[in-house]
């Protein structure tokens, strides 16, 4: 497992926000979708769209497994795998943040609270990613895939997240756009906020865990105060006061 990526001085963060990347910051929950079912397809598995957009947010690993069954090959799982990684590279070009991502980003540094992105995505994917937002001012820290071994919705990249910022789950708010994220977050015990740009409805996120949910980063960011990032804010200030 490698090290996840950080910078500047972490220990006195008191409260972090982590947020998942694919479908809550950048809008490409979809073009992984298309990625996946074209990397099925050239492995002769035709698995409707709509099933693979219910996993997104999973790990690849746990994705494939979920989907296929149980006694397939399983020594096909790293060409489908790799089918997905390149399919995908090939929209990195065209993927696009989220209107606010930037602003909520920075809004939350500015509020003095560590923010770390706690992605299941492969480091390379997350390198476009985090090309497509363009706030690596605002970022403290970042975990990729190669930071956890086990995979959403097993909360071990949260984990790597607050590691490298040195922030304790019970001071940290998680945002996510997928049941998996919620999932993640509640086996801390953090709040997580989820957020409807990924594809899943406000429904399905608060049944998941989700202690709000926002229609993507302007509304979450237009309602900051009122949200549980807000009362992280607040603590923050109050401990400064």
């Amino acid at each position: 497992m490698m090290a996840p990526q950080s910078h500047g001085p972490a220990a006195w963060w008191r409260g972090a926000v982590l947020f998942d990347v694919d479908g809550t910051l950048v809008d490409s929950a979809y073009v992984h979708t298309l990625a996946w079912w074209q990397a099925f397809r050239q492995h002769n598995h035709d698995v409707p769209m709509a099933a693979i957009h219910w996993c997104v947010g999973m790990g690849g690993d746990r994705l494939v497994d979920r989907l296929l069954p149980a006694d397939r090959d399983r020594g096909a799982d790293a060409g489908i795998l790799a089918s997905h990684a390149a399919v995908f590279a090939a929209s990195w070009p065209s993927l696009r943040a989220f209107d606010g991502a930037k602003d909520l980003l920075a809004q939350c540094h500015a509020g003095g609270l560590a923010v770390a992105l706690a992605s299941s995505a492969r480091r390379e994917d997350l390198a476009a990613n985090r090309s497509a937002l363009g706030a690596d001012a605002f970022i403290h820290a970042a975990t990729s895939s190669d930071d956890a071994r086990e995979s959403k919705p097993a909360p071990d990249i949260l984990v790597a997240a607050l590691d490298a910022v040195r922030v304790p789950a019970g001071h940290a708010v998680y945002v996510g756009d997928a049941v998996w994220d919620m999932k993640a977050a509640a086996a801390l015990g953090i709040p997580a906020i989820g957020v409807t740009c990924g594809g899943r409805s406000a429904a399905e996120l608060l049944e998941a865990g989700a202690a709000a949910v926002y229609a993507g980063p302007r509304d979450l960011l237009e309602n900051l105060q009122a949200s549980p990032i807000g009362h992280l804010l607040g603590l923050q200030t109050a401990q400064e006061s």
